[in-house]
């Protein structure tokens, strides 16, 4: 049959008498099955135990006499932080070269920067409604009577939560306001059962420090209570029963941890007292927000608060702040005094029954007498706006 007669096939309608086309099937291809490779049989050497021998003999001295090497001279300067005497740079340096300047906490000796507890801290924050305008227009007016000081003031009022910032988040020295959070410190670590009141600490060459107070002068073996301890350290800000009181509790590294469980970022204790280069740190906002959390229940026990009240409204530097308040107002409180910082931090409770928090710190040309006049004249200010209403 020819390729047109394969191709077609005539159908003829009894109607219509017309003719249709029907698809030409081809039928695919099967490719090929590919030929299987036979498996190739590859001949096992022979173990060779004396070359094996020699091997692990080799290996092991270069392990007992490299290794050693590699530990003490790369692996131990990078992760321990030992330096190798024979390199001139310490890795920790290199590893961290802006620990020096920006850190607030002191593990093991190394300055390490360690951020604040955000989520869920042991100090609640200050409730905070509106800013007293009218009187940071006033202090503000005051600081340029004062070309020579640049203060940092924070005021909060405990019936309004209107507050008062100038530059209240501006990092200072702390100088002898560094006690406050200690005395916080002790008393928790009172109340997790490591220590009491009526512990005793016995007074050594170590602990002598100079600045103020009068342990320095007492006998080496004098034995002191730590309720004897923190009177000094709040009330006549001795630097030595400061020493003694801080190595009972850990050390710096106990206190700049507690300082970030408790959520404050900018406090940091970097030396031991006296700090007259003023290398332990603080903010007026962070010194607020410690003040206020010493009334908090969930944060201190009831006993705790007592002793820290007393503690504090027996400071005999009445100079500063309460020297801008009237003889009637109470005033707990604590002082901060080195050549180029001034400062005082507490709460003031007046005799109208009104409560709040102030705090100023006040950077000044060596021992300048002006900062003390300042901080007393805006002490002064900011009493007659919470108590008279004025200016807020």
């Amino acid at each position: 049959m020819g390729e047109l007669a394969r191709n077609y096939r005539y159908d003829y309608d009894e109607f219509y008498g017309t003719q249709r086309q029907l698809p030409y099937v081809v039928k695919p291809r099967t490719s090929p099955i590919a030929p299987q490779r036979p498996k190739r049989y590859v001949k096992r050497k022979k173990t060779n135990i004396f070359a094996k021998a020699i091997s692990f003999g080799i290996l092991a001295c270069v392990g007992y006499g490299v290794m050693p090497l590699v530990l003490n001279d790369i692996v131990a300067p990078l992760f321990i932080g030992k330096p190798n005497k024979a390199v001139a740079v310490d890795c920790q340096d290199l590893l961290f070269p802006t620990a020096k300047y920006l850190n607030n906490d002191n593990v093991l000796n190394v300055n390490v920067l360690r951020a604040a507890r955000t989520k869920k801290p042991l100090m609640a924050n200050l409730y905070t409604t509106e800013r007293m305008t009218g009187l940071e227009n006033n202090l503000k007016a005051l600081m340029n009577n004062y070309k020579t000081i640049q203060p940092s003031i924070y005021v909060w009022d405990y019936d309004s939560g209107k507050y008062a910032d100038i530059n209240a988040s501006k990092v200072y020295s702390a100088a002898s306001i560094i006690k406050l959070p200690v005395l916080i410190q002790l008393f928790k670590s009172i109340e997790e059962n490591q220590l009491t009141v009526y512990d005793e600490m016995t007074l050594t060459p170590y602990y002598k420090a100079e600045g103020s107070g009068t342990i320095k002068n007492s006998m080496s073996g004098t034995n002191y209570t730590i309720d004897e301890l923190a009177k000094k350290m709040i009330q006549v800000s001795d630097n030595s029963a400061t020493n003694m009181i801080m190595a009972k509790i850990g050390g710096m590294p106990d206190v700049n941890g507690a300082l970030r469980s408790w959520g404050i970022q900018h406090t940091t204790v970097n030396n031991w007292l006296p700090d007259l280069a003023g290398t332990n740190y603080t903010t007026a906002r962070d010194l607020a927000k410690m003040l206020y959390n010493i009334d908090n229940p969930g944060f201190l026990n009831i006993n705790s608060r007592e002793y820290i009240i007393d503690y504090m409204s027996h400071v005999e530097n009445n100079r500063l702040i309460q020297a801008g308040l009237p003889k009637d107002a109470m005033f707990v409180h604590k002082t901060g005094d080195i050549g180029k910082m001034l400062g005082d931090a507490g709460i003031v409770y007046t005799p109208e029954g009104k409560k709040y928090i102030v705090v100023i710190l006040a950077n000044r040309p060596y021992n300048s007498p002006m900062g003390k006049n300042f901080i007393q004249q805006a002490s002064s200010m900011i009493y007659e706006a919470i108590v008279k209403g004025y200016t807020l």
